[in-house]
């Protein structure tokens, strides 16, 4: 039987996993400029000399977007979760707009002892989990669902849609559409867990919909004054805590207290003044950031904000920072817009050369009773390498101080 021709787009973490399964296959990259092999002999080729007519599977990094050139000429694309759609492991799929990345270190806190692992977006390409274990908890997203035609989840977990990625997608209801694209796909006997604005989505899942923690609480009959998380944190850990009672039929109160939360999201700093300062780089949209900004919503908030806002229409945050205590300085390739924004909306702003020029901007006049907080309603790849470095940047920064 001749081998089947396998083409990887982009030579990122996920595909080079690939090639465990695939070890002939070509990658083609758009920043590739000439033919070359890398340390482990396979073939990385410029995006140009794809040619669709001498490939049999196309398997894209999720980050691809659909108008890019080696996706139309494609004629065999497979995500990264239809290649692994057969295996045994009892499936979950976590996705939505914020919380994803906490949900499914909570649910994977709660699992391990039932011999799960967590992969995905989190971090681990599905090539690297072990097909052995007996639950895979994946942070999906829409990226990957929107390549995905052939895998579904047994339980997914869908956390609120707000706009984000639209440059990615197109539009909102395009990045709507790839959220719910696999409960239209789902059998009978699986669960889908999704914001009741969805709840009439057609699916032969049983759906368990809901507005809030309250909701989630009362449902799964989870005492929510024993979980010690609030806020956006709290519904992530009563998701988390629904799946372990679907699965195991228990509510383990110890088990998702222990939980650690990651660095990057409200993470409190003091200062050497005993100044409040908070790290929610993570906060890559709009949702997120008005997230952090309702926490501290009794006090007085130095905000910065700004990166790339991946084509988001911002008025909605304008619009939203009016009922807040705020100040904000604008940071990034769209602090040009940020400022016009807030001369429109009447919000009083700086504009700041950079991430550094923003924290001694605020530390020149941040009181005690006072929070400076970074949640950006951004990404960060226009300054920096990831959404951590930046945050790490601000630590350093106030560590300083």
């Amino acid at each position: 039987m001749q081998q089947k021709r396998v083409s990887l787009f982009g030579y990122g973490g996920t595909t080079r996993s690939l090639t465990k399964l695939f070890p002939s296959a070509v990658f083609y990259d758009d920043k590739c400029n000439k033919p070359f092999k890398d340390e482990d002999g396979f073939q990385i080729r410029p995006a140009l000399e794809f040619d669709e007519n001498y490939s049999d599977l196309e398997i894209p990094s999720p980050g691809i977007p659909p108008f890019n050139q080696l996706i139309k000429k494609a004629k065999n694309i497979q995500s990264e979760y239809d290649i692994f759609s057969d295996t045994k492991a009892l499936k979950i799929w976590i996705s939505g707009t914020n919380g994803k990345t906490t949900t499914t270190q909570m649910m994977q806190h709660l699992l391990e002892s039932k011999n799960s692992v967590a992969g995905g977006n989190i971090g681990t390409p599905l090539a690297d989990l072990d097909t052995d274990a007996k639950i895979w908890i994946l942070e999906t997203s829409s990226f990957t669902m929107h390549y995905t035609n052939k895998a579904t989840p047994n339980i997914y977990v869908l956390l609120p849609i707000k706009p984000d990625h639209l440059s990615w997608h197109g539009s909102l209801e395009e990045y709507e559409k790839s959220k719910l694209k696999p409960i239209k796909e789902m059998k009978e006997g699986e669960v889908a867990i999704i914001p009741k604005k969805y709840k009439d989505v057609k699916t032969a899942a049983h759906i368990i919909s809901y507005e809030n923690g309250n909701d989630l609480a009362k449902y799964f009959d989870i005492d929510a004054k024993k979980v010690k998380f609030e806020g956006a944190f709290l519904v992530d850990a009563l998701l988390a805590m629904a799946v372990d009672k679907i699965l195991f039929d228990r509510v383990d109160y110890e088990k998702i207290n222990s939980f650690e939360l990651d660095p990057h999201r409200q993470e409190e700093l003091r200062d050497s003044k005993n100044r409040l300062w908070v790290n929610d780089t993570k906060a890559t949209n709009i949702d997120a950031t008005v997230a952090a900004l309702d926490r501290y919503k009794d006090s007085f908030v130095h905000l910065i904000l700004g990166g790339d806002d991946k084509g988001v229409e911002l008025n909605e945050l304008f619009v939203a920072l009016k009922n807040y205590n705020v100040k904000i300085y604008n940071i990034g390739s769209n602090k040009d817009k940020l400022s016009k924004l807030a001369e429109e909306y009447g919000i009083d702003f700086v504009k700041c050369k950079n991430l550094l020029d923003a924290v001694d901007k605020i530390n020149a006049d941040l009181t005690q009773t006072q929070i400076a907080l970074l949640s950006p309603a951004a990404a960060s790849l226009d300054e920096y390498n990831s959404y951590a470095h930046r945050g790490n940047e601000f630590k350093e920064a106030v560590g300083k101080l």
